[in-house]
């Protein structure tokens, strides 16, 4: 089955997260039967800061704007059933463990929950507070996935890519995308 994913990103510091996400996304196409493809305000300002290009316009989705609510997955209708937020700032999760659908990101997580379909956040910022932690709560208990950006480094990565990596695949396998990837002890 041929998955339909809705991948947003937010101006949480990691835009090499949503890049590696986004070309590994196009490595299993075979897998994807459609991308909506949404960006914070600010986004892409991060995006272009941090990795110094704008390779997210080389991508072959369509990039939906942020108020845009016509877009197919702000319905539950359309059968989106994955939702990627990458990086997710935590001002994003706190309005989605609030219910505040104020921009599609928001409404289309909304979405997501009420139809008990997966939502996966990566967050990227540390420490926690408390505030946090608790919005972290209220979004599991709603059936959403936390997936902090922790990468894992028994692989031995080279470079800042390959360690994104690491997390990027823990996403995908949360997913439910098949990949090959390294694995604890599996690969000795």
């Amino acid at each position: 089955m041929k998955r339909r994913i809705v991948l947003a990103v937010t101006g949480a510091s990691g835009s090499v997260y949503a890049q590696v996400l986004m070309e590994k996304l196009l490595q299993i196409q075979d897998q994807v039967d459609q991308v909506g493809l949404v960006f914070s305000s600010n986004a892409r300002d991060v995006w272009e800061y941090e990795l110094q290009n704008k390779d997210y316009e080389n991508f072959p989705w369509k990039i939906w704007g942020k108020d845009d609510f016509f877009a197919p997955f702000a319905s539950g209708s359309a059968g989106f059933d994955t939702m990627i937020i990458c990086p997710c700032s935590m001002g994003t999760l706190g309005r989605i463990a609030a219910g505040l659908s104020d921009d599609l990101i928001t409404r289309s997580a909304d979405v997501i929950l009420k139809e008990r379909r997966k939502l996966i956040c990566v967050l990227r910022d540390t420490p926690y507070s408390l505030i946090h932690i608790k919005n972290m709560a209220t979004v599991t208990e709603a059936g959403g996935i936390i997936c902090p950006a922790s990468p894992s480094f028994y692989s031995r990565p080279n470079d800042f890519k390959e360690l994104a990596s690491t997390v990027v695949d823990r996403v995908l396998d949360l997913a439910g995308f098949s990949i090959q990837t390294s694995r604890w002890q599996l690969d000795a």
